[in-house]
């Protein structure tokens, strides 16, 4: 009996897998600059594919914020994010997260502490290999928040969080822990005040976090020797109930 080929469907799946993890890819390294314009035609013939994939691709990585279609136009990669706007992302990190990571420290039944030590676990396992670190590391800071936010119980600010892809946008940014030690480090002390149900040490550490990743992010624009820090800069601290 001859093998069974496979149908249309399941290679235009795979085509659509392979398409999106290499444009991703390419987009988050700079490969393809901010605010350049998608040749789907280009695209298609450079990887060897179909324009029909090549379009389910842009359309989520659309959904990811990091192509926006344009009438007339039609596709090309956001533009990175002003400094205004990385403090208004941040700004809203500061008052959601604080807020996520106490919440997770005072119910001991959906502690996250083990989940988040097996994440840290693998990542600094992916850091001894002493590859380019990049995506590995935009991989892990989004499983470890998320985690977080998951064990805060609120579905509504979780899916609004998502909505934000900051990991994604700051990554793009600019490369502020290029051996990822610094994160681990920071993420440890979150972890380890989750661990210990210390809701007001969980809280400041993973704000802390958050103000020190914005400082560094910020390092991409030109004239923020004198920045002025993000809780000072931002929001009153209210805090979510």
């Amino acid at each position: 009996m001859p093998p069974r080929q496979p149908s249309d469907t399941s290679r235009t799946k795979a085509a659509v897998t392979d398409v999106y993890a290499a444009m991703r890819t390419s987009i988050l390294n700079g490969e393809i600059e901010p605010g350049t314009r998608i040749n789907i035609d280009a695209v298609s013939r450079a990887m060897g594919v179909s324009q029909t994939p090549v379009r389910e691709v842009l359309q989520r990585l659309e959904g990811d914020n990091l192509v926006v279609y344009t009438p007339g136009r039609g596709y090309s990669t956001t533009p990175l994010l002003g400094l205004d706007e990385l403090r208004s992302l941040f700004e809203f990190r500061l008052l959601v997260e604080p807020w996520a990571a106490r919440a997770a420290a005072v119910d001991r039944l959906a502690n996250p502490a083990r989940a988040l030590e097996k994440e840290l676990a693998a990542f600094q396992s992916v850091m001894r290999d002493g590859h380019d670190l990049r995506q590995d590391l935009v991989a892990h800071d989004t499983r470890f928040h998320d985690t977080i936010l998951a064990a805060a119980g609120n579905p509504v600010v979780r899916h609004a969080f998502a909505q934000t892809h900051c990991h994604l946008h700051t990554f793009r940014l600019y490369p502020a822990d290029v051996d990822g030690a610094i994160t681990v480090g920071e993420h440890s002390a979150v972890r380890e005040a989750i661990l210990a149900c210390r809701p007001e040490a969980a809280e400041e550490a993973m704000a802390q976090h958050i103000r020190n990743s914005f400082a560094r992010f910020a390092q991409a624009f030109e004239g923020t020797v004198d920045l002025e820090p993000l809780e000072e800069g931002g929001p009153p601290r209210t805090r979510i109930v």
